[in-house]
């Protein structure tokens, strides 16, 4: 029986691979606040009416996973997805209780441009690829319940960052670290059933940390302070002011939003599932470049203990 479960997820694993603290910083965030205001539940709407609620074919539920042994999941991509859930029953929390191994797998990004026509420009979110190989999915989260009337969800640890790549349709690529740190998510109820939603901000870390230099021997807290191949601008005159976001190398953190819909629940199981939505800031090379807003769109997966 294990066997022929194993060969059938080894063969459906294809089907479900990826498609071929500044002034500065604080803009960014009340900026992509005010958008994700626009955009939050919208996109929500629109990732149900699009599919992503739907589950896959030959989903696969904890239980199952939980059968299999290591070699019967290396290399097929079930590492990379979340458990589905099956049932549409009502769980209530109790203040004190916890989310634990809470998963989110994205299924589509976006990434937003600005977009010209009869000389006049918009900005608007443009489908993109994943060009990461299967390692994007966040696992084992886990943090505490509050239920006064309003569940509110707390992250706490587990592994809640993946550094992550999209590619636009003109070929340019948009690396960023796809994440919900320090996530505090509020409900619009006090139980987990079918159309409970809740959404909350997170903060988003640098794609990059201090010890990365770039190719000039620069870093953050180690390397080069300047790029010792151009001395005539480093005098610090005017000349270096064309340099100063190269040089002046810096760890931003931004915020980001993320709304969530159930759409699953196993009491027995003291499992639930749903839809999100997230919006959040790209790469900003380390304070040099301006970052580029990410819509992640997916299904997650938790159990209340």
């Amino acid at each position: 029986m294990k066997l022929a479960l194993a060969t059938l997820f080894v063969a459906s694993a294809s089907a479900f691979a990826p498609a071929s603290t500044s002034s500065r910083s604080t803009g960014l965030q009340m900026s992509l606040k005010d958008d994700m205001a626009n955009v939050g539940k919208v996109a929500l709407a629109g990732a149900i009416a699009f599919g992503v609620a739907a589950a896959p074919a030959q989903a696969i539920t904890k239980s199952e996973i939980n059968e299999l042994s290591y070699l019967q999941v290396k290399g097929t991509g079930l590492a990379n997805r979340c458990a589905e859930v099956i049932g549409e029953d009502t769980i209530k929390p109790k203040t004190g209780q916890k989310l634990v191994e809470m998963c989110i797998e994205p299924k589509a990004w976006a990434v937003e441009e600005e977009i010209g026509k009869g000389g006049k420009t918009e900005k608007k979110f443009v489908n993109s690829k994943v060009m990461t190989r299967q390692t994007y999915t966040l696992e084992a989260i886990e943090g505490p319940i509050k239920n006064d009337g309003v569940i509110i969800f707390t992250e706490k640890e587990g592994i809640d960052y993946a550094a992550t790549t999209v590619q636009l349709p003109g070929g340019e690529r948009v690396p960023f670290l796809f994440t919900v740190k320090d996530l505090v998510c509020k409900g619009n109820g006090d139980s987990f059933k079918p159309g409970f939603q809740m959404g909350g901000d997170f903060n988003t870390p640098s794609y990059r940390t201090g010890l990365f230099l770039d190719p000039k021997g620069r870093g953050g807290t180690t390397g080069y302070d300047m790029a010792v191949a151009l001395p005539g601008l480093q005098s610090g005159e005017e000349g270096d002011a064309e340099l100063f976001g190269e040089n002046n190398k810096v760890f931003d953190v931004t915020q980001g939003r993320i709304e969530m819909e159930v759409n699953k629940v196993n009491a027995e199981e003291s499992e639930i599932g749903g839809v999100f939505v997230a919006t959040q800031l790209g790469d900003t090379d380390m304070g040099s470049k301006t970052p580029k807003k990410v819509l992640t769109k997916g299904i997650f997966f938790a159990k209340v203990e």
